[in-house]
């Protein structure tokens, strides 16, 4: 497995970690900051999913009007490490 680091903006997280193997599936996903108890969950309800799929999912959501959000984010690292792998 892959590991990734991304520095989200405009959110209140700082740093997202998480792993891509060998077919794009997430795995031990990670939000430092934020708002924990939903990062959390979110980590759980992603894990072993398709990082397209989720990126998909997650792209374009809001948080108080901020034009993204901390799963944005996460979207945006998503489609970043698939580029890369």
């Amino acid at each position: 497995m892959k590991e990734y680091s991304f520095t989200p903006h405009g959110v209140c997280s700082s740093n997202i970690t998480f792993e891509l193997d060998d077919e794009n599936k997430i795995h031990n996903l990670a939000f430092t900051g934020g708002c924990n108890g939903n990062l959390k969950a979110i980590g759980r309800l992603v894990e072993g999913k398709d990082a397209s799929e989720i990126s998909g999912l997650l792209k374009g959501n809001d948080c108080k009007g901020r034009g993204t959000s901390c799963a944005d984010q996460l979207s945006k690292a998503l489609e970043a490490a698939v580029a890369g792998a």
